[in-house]
């Protein structure tokens, strides 16, 4: 496991929508990778090697995949920003992966159009 960075740039709070974030999933090389979990916008670039195309984790590559991050899940039908459906245990998980990216990736931006139960029903669930 990475060790938490000491190197983070401030947070950035720049509007991303989701049609934008598609554009950040490692199939063009002049671009960064983003993965966003809740609807905070991570810069994974410095991973490529695990979340670049055809890597392990490039299911979560230019999306907001929190439901499956949540779930453990690598199938793609569950790589989406809709949480709202998961378990106290699942959410816990959720919780601790945001953390998990948030020590360990800058933060560029918020998904600005998430529909209303992506993050289950309104409430920030930090």
């Amino acid at each position: 496991m990475q060790p938490p960075r000491d190197d983070l740039t401030s947070p950035k709070d720049a509007p991303i929508t989701l049609e934008e974030l598609r554009k950040y999933d490692g199939s063009d090389s002049s671009r960064p990778i983003y993965v966003a979990i809740k609807g905070t916008v991570f810069d994974v670039t410095r991973k490529a090697d695990t979340y670049g195309p055809g890597k392990s984790y490039n299911l979560f590559a230019g999306k907001d995949a929190s439901k499956a991050l949540g779930m453990s899940s690598l199938k793609e039908e569950d790589a989406v920003s809709d949480y709202s459906a998961l378990s106290e245990a699942d959410l816990k998980t959720l919780n601790d992966w945001h953390d998990f990216f948030s020590k360990r990736y800058n933060v560029v931006g918020k998904v600005s159009d998430l529909p209303p139960m992506a993050n289950g029903g309104g409430q920030a669930n930090l």
